[in-house]
């Protein structure tokens, strides 16, 4: 007995032995390693987990755990000689703080007590994860038959969660909830055939032989009519009866306990400076005064007879700016992707090898869905990035604005530079596959201006257009702010984009509803693109001739998504090497 103890004791000593022996650096990415293992487990999002046939779990006591896990991981990182780390790993240190440190604070402020959105939330989530899943094999639709028997408990805690969230003053503006059934009539029909969750089995793949087919058929339609639908009707009834009456009649973040700290959090988050709601509102308001005087530039170019706001009416109602059929607006939303795919070479180095698509938006979400949006792709799946356009009330869609989006969502947007972080093999998974609205956003909005330089905009309405879409993430500035920290109204919100923007009505609405269920995210956009812009016009007063603009879009990307400080970083090192 006491020879097996001498022994044990042995072993732990060897143990603690060899992790003191470990370099800074060998200690950094063990703890890389170790926490994106449990982060990839503790995701809360019903998509994350399909292909590990694990339900989420999104309970109050499984949130806590996260924390304190979390809070013992920076802990262990600030005990990591952090001098001694080289340039790379000091870079990864310090990016790897940021987003332990926002996944502390969240959960202290406890937001995960308000799963929805004006997007819809958790449930909107099976919309991804059902028309992203591979089917090819037997074994694919069984997997899928094992998560659909977990549907009902996820539905049934995220019930509990918004319950707990009533009762602690954690729940989300009223406004933002009305349309929620709309987006679950694919999950509410009772003719299981139609119902989303039936999606997979109606064309199944070929591999797998017609008995067997049958049968995955069989138990997919008992699972649905059964438990699933019981579960979303639960859902439906407990937002009817308990959640929407208990619903927040005020907007702001700011009217949430410790509302002001969690907004101020937010804005920190979102835009990785040391900024102030106060210093972005005021920022705002100058972008606002600046891109209104460019837009009165080009209306007078028109010679168009009337004030600013008639020459609005006219771009929102004249029929020759708006498709009459999806297929038209995805046609032109095609022929601008490959207009500027063949100009790529000359403003980048460095192109991904994955292809992407255009698609419409899923006609399950378009009703409250913005304008487009990208959507990832993957070789390991077999799946190409799309751009989506949405083709829901096409009198909202206006041509003009077309180039833009396309050059935000498509190329040089989202799908490049979201292509090209998947293919930088060399990083940490928890920068791989990490997304900061600061650095994507601001990228697909340089992107934008980016398509002056490559003749993108053909017509006056076009660059109009595109002033109309930096005009709109200027005037997040303001709205964002506005509705979160200083008491705004959602019509004063509506008002003050409708009158400096050609956005659709019916866009307004929405982004202004995006917003409110979304605190600080709408900052990023713009504070991301004046950064990107500030670093190049440094880099090219620096250089004068030796500027070139690939190898500048080089640096900007080749580190995948990183917080605007450390971007910061990285332009002044460029100019240093260059120099």
């Amino acid at each position: 007995m006491k020879c097996s103890i001498l022994l044990f004791c042995l072993f732990m000593a060897s143990i603690s032995y060899a992790q003191q022996t470990k370099t800074p650096a060998e200690q950094l990415h063990e703890l890389f390693t170790e926490e994106w293992e449990f982060r990839s487990n503790a995701a809360t999002s019903w998509g994350a987990k399909m292909a590990a046939d694990k339900i989420p779990d999104v309970t109050p006591k499984a949130q806590k755990e996260r924390a304190a896990y979390w809070s013992e991981v920076l802990e262990r990182l600030a005990a990591i000689d952090y001098e001694a780390l080289n340039k790379e790993d000091k870079m990864n240190y310090r990016i790897f703080k940021v987003q332990i440190e926002d996944k502390v604070a969240r959960i202290g402020f406890e937001d995960y007590l308000m799963p929805l959105n004006a997007e819809g939330g958790f449930y909107t989530g099976f919309n991804y994860s059902v028309g992203g899943a591979t089917f090819e094999e037997e074994k694919d639709y069984k997997l899928y038959i094992s998560n659909l028997k977990k549907v009902s408990k996820y539905i049934h805690d995220n019930i509990d969660l918004l319950r707990l969230g009533i009762k602690k003053g954690m729940v989300r503006p009223q406004v933002i909830l009305t349309n929620y059934r709309v987006l679950m009539q694919s999950m509410l029909t009772e003719k299981v055939e139609e119902n989303l969750f039936y999606r997979p089995f109606k064309n199944m793949s070929e591999r797998v032989d017609a008995k067997a087919q049958q049968q995955l058929q069989l138990e997919g339609k008992a699972i649905i009519a059964g438990e699933i639908l019981a579960a979303i009707q639960a859902f439906d009834t407990f937002m009817e009866k308990e959640y929407i009456p208990n619903a927040s009649q005020t907007l702001g973040a700011a009217d949430l306990p410790n509302g002001k700290a969690y907004y101020e959090q937010r804005v920190q988050f979102f835009t990785t400076l040391p900024m102030s709601s106060d210093e972005i509102f005021a920022l705002g308001e100058k972008e606002v005064a600046r891109i209104r005087a460019d837009m009165e530039g080009i209306i007078e170019e028109l010679e168009f007879e009337g004030s600013f706001a008639d020459f609005l009416a006219f771009l929102r109602t004249d029929p020759q700016f708006y498709a009459k059929t999806p297929r038209e607006l995805l046609m032109f939303a095609s022929y601008l992707s490959k207009k500027m795919d063949g100009k790529l070479p000359a403003y980048f180095n460095t192109l991904p090898s994955l292809p992407y698509g255009v698609q419409p938006v899923p006609a399950a979400i378009a009703p409250n869905y913005t304008s487009g949006r990208y959507s990832g792709g993957s070789w390991k799946k077999h799946k190409a990035g799309n751009y989506w356009v949405n083709t829901y009330k096409l009198e909202s869609r206006p041509l003009y604005a077309l180039p833009a989006l396309t050059l935000h969502e498509a190329v040089p947007g989202h799908h490049l530079q979201i292509s090209l972080a998947q293919e930088l093999e060399d990083l940490p998974d928890f920068r791989r596959y990490t997304y900061l609205s600061c650095y994507g956003e601001g990228w697909g909005l340089y992107s934008e201006y980016l398509g002056i330089e490559a003749d993108m905009y053909e017509t006056p309405y076009e660059h109009f257009g595109r002033m109309t879409y930096e005009m709109w993430r200027a005037c997040r500035l303001v709205v964002d702010v506005g509705l979160h920290a200083k008491g705004w109204t959602r019509q004063e919100a509506i008002d003050f984009m409708a009158s400096n923007t050609a956005l659709s009505i019916h866009e307004v609405t929405t982004e202004i509803d995006r917003y409110i269920g979304w605190p600080a995210q709408a900052l990023s956009y713009k504070i991301g693109e004046l950064k990107i812009r500030e670093l190049r016009q440094r880099a090219e007063e620096a250089l004068g001739d030796a500027f070139d603009i690939r190898a500048f879009h080089d640096v900007i990307l080749k580190d995948g998504a990183v917080p605007l400080f450390i971007l910061e970083e990285l332009v002044e090192d460029y100019i240093a090497e260059r120099q």
